[in-house]
């Protein structure tokens, strides 16, 4: 069993920047792919990064790349998403999701909400003007 905390969130002004935690419980970094989700009312639930617990490698939808970076720190157990530039399209409930590592490619993780076996509580995150 993982469970998942969030911390992080808040409003901030258009431009501006925040980094959001997610504090893993259960299992070690290094045996979960991690995902950062967003949701926005009236849309689907949306991958933003996602992050290979067995390669490190990173992902990222399009509208937030060179924007948002993903990082772990093993020591602690936690994952970052250290979000710049923000604009007001980035408002929204901010998930931390796991699942147990796989061989698979990362990007299979973002593409699905269904994909995750693990999430957290949420993070609001509002982008103002």
């Amino acid at each position: 069993q993982v469970t998942l905390e969030e911390s992080g969130g808040g409003m901030v002004q258009s431009g501006g920047s925040l980094r959001l935690s997610c504090l893993a419980s259960g299992l070690t970094l290094d045996k979960i792919d991690i995902a950062w989700f967003r949701e926005v009312p009236g849309k689907e639930r949306e991958g933003v990064s996602c992050l290979s617990g067995h390669t490190g490698k990173e992902v990222y939808v399009d509208s937030v790349k060179d924007r948002f970076s993903m990082s772990r720190d093993h020591a602690k157990n936690t994952v970052y998403l250290q979000m710049n530039n923000l604009n007001l399209e980035d408002t929204g409930v901010y998930y931390c999701a796991a699942r147990r590592a796989r061989m698979t490619p990362i990007q299979a993780m973002c593409l699905m909400a269904s994909a995750p076996e693990y999430w957290g509580r949420g993070a609001q995150v509002t982008v103002s003007r």
